[in-house]
């Protein structure tokens, strides 16, 4: 264990909401979700206006809009979230070379690699004030939680503690007292059933916990998971910090608008996939052996099936064929709501003669043509995106349907601007592209945003995004309305 606080856990405060109320300033401090906005999205972020009224992550956004209808409903732009993830982690490694993202938002920084050491919960409350400050002068206004400790548990938990814009120094031999008031879910690996388990056997708090011989956990919760939270419960934590995490999977994932039967139909998205998958292992140098096929029914039952080959391969033919043979093997008569198709047990090399050259030959890999889902033919434009027109300059979407687009004139270096209305088929009003940054092509932790060029069957025009506003067809014509109808649209 070390003897000073020198790991740092920085977590930028809902990111993805964050972002967007500083690039639209009618949204600053007002209630902004940020996720899938169709019928059955899930909130990835919700800002701290929203979280007041019990919005929160991985929450569907139908509860959400329930819990609160006034919010902006968003729809993400993960290329400039990576963007300012990017220019983040540029000042944690300014701070320190040893730093390990964990995701877009959060990173371990450890300060002994800087050359300090025999650091003063005084000395690196300064130094987490001055990286939070060189934050947020990069990121352009937002803000980070920093959490430190001697150990990455002891930081990460620190990190959560005053949120927004805080900092936490827990002093090296407080540890296990400073967990021991808290729930047994802040130790990483106890979820909802390894809880309820515990709970039968009298431990809810860590302090409980650390009461329990490892013995006794072990016959709770089994030899390897108990042997871990023995060691958790008392900060016994010597993991170090690492940059460059091992990626473990590439997958990708899609829920649909409606829940799918057809099993010709989810064979040709899993195709899709598949092509995808290599696509993205080819462009990290990557192979793997196990192909997973993920499934979620219409009741949210999710199940995997894994298929391990003999050799690593970055095929998309084969990794198409085992992920149809998985997909058979699945019961799809209830109907399916999610499909994902990965590949894990990754190596840097490919079996070339994993199959030959005349069974590839054989059962050629081919796309069947998906059709195209309704909010994608009539629109083509979801609340939150980027846009610009010709005359008025950037804005962002507002609301779509009906044939009209409504935008908000506004940037981050702006006022809160105008908001007009304009045909879907105006030619003076595009998407604006933006030059994606440098990204990893596999991620091995958080779930691939959705693929856009898959579709499912239709679905009827009222589940369509439409501004619950008059909206004018008259092109360029200026309306009205408060500054977060976004909310209102679907």
């Amino acid at each position: 264990m070390r003897t000073d606080p020198s790991i740092l856990h920085v977590d930028l405060d809902a990111f993805f909401a964050a972002v967007e109320q500083r690039d639209k300033p009618s949204l600053r401090g007002k209630p902004v979700v940020v996720g899938g906005i169709g019928v059955r999205g899930v909130v990835s972020t919700a800002s701290y206006e929203a979280r007041k009224y019990g919005v929160r992550s991985a929450m569907s956004t139908a509860e959400a809009r329930s819990r609160c209808p006034h919010a902006a409903y968003l729809g993400p732009r993960f290329e400039v979230y990576r963007e300012v993830s990017q220019a983040v982690m540029a000042q944690m490694r300014a701070l320190s070379p040893l730093v390990e993202p964990l995701s877009l938002d959060e990173a371990f920084v450890d300060l002994t690699a800087s050359g300090l050491s025999g650091l003063t919960v005084e000395d690196v409350t300064a130094i987490a004030n001055d990286l939070k400050a060189a934050i947020k002068e990069a990121s352009g206004g937002l803000t980070a939680s920093v959490g430190a400790g001697t150990s990455k548990l002891i930081a990460k938990i620190a990190s959560d503690l005053d949120k927004p814009d805080g900092v936490v120094v827990v002093p090296p031999g407080t540890e296990a007292d400073f967990l021991a008031p808290m729930q047994v879910t802040v130790i990483p690996g106890v979820g909802p059933a390894t809880a309820q388990r515990l709970s039968m056997a009298g431990v809810r708090t860590v302090a409980d916990l650390q009461q329990l011989g490892e013995d006794e956990l072990i016959r709770q919760v089994g030899s390897a998971h108990g042997s871990s939270l023995h060691r958790l419960a008392v900060a016994a934590d010597d993991r170090a910090v690492v940059s460059d995490r091992e990626t473990k999977s590439v997958s990708v994932e899609d829920t649909f608008e409606t829940d799918i039967l057809d099993r010709s139909l989810l064979t040709a998205i899993g195709d899709r996939m598949a092509h995808r998958v290599s696509e993205r292992l080819q462009k990290a140098q990557l192979s793997g052996r196990t192909v997973t096929v993920k499934t979620r029914m219409h009741d949210f039952t999710t199940h995997t099936r894994s298929s391990t080959l003999a050799g690593p391969t970055d095929d998309p033919r084969v990794i198409a064929r085992v992920a149809r043979r998985l997909l058979e093997e699945s019961d799809v008569s209830g109907g399916i709501r999610l499909l994902g198709v990965g590949v894990s047990s990754l190596a840097d090399w490919i079996q070339d003669d994993l199959f030959t050259e005349s069974e590839n030959e054989e059962v050629p890999l081919e796309f069947v043509e998906l059709p195209e889902r309704p909010r994608e033919r009539l629109s083509g434009y979801y609340p939150g995106q980027d846009v610009v027109h010709t005359s008025y300059g950037e804005g962002w979407v507002w609301g779509s349907g009906r044939g009209v687009v409504t935008v908000r004139f506004e940037t981050a270096a702006t006022p809160a601007g105008p908001v007009r209305s304009f045909a879907i088929e105006d030619p003076e009003l595009r998407r604006l592209q933006r030059r994606p940054p440098d990204d990893a092509a596999a991620e091995d932790s958080a779930p691939d945003p959705p693929v856009p060029q898959i579709s499912v069957p239709e679905i009827p025009v009222a589940q369509i995004s439409v501004p619950q506003i008059s909206v004018p067809e008259i092109p360029g014509r200026e309306i009205s309305g408060p500054g977060t109808s976004a909310a209102q649209a679907d």
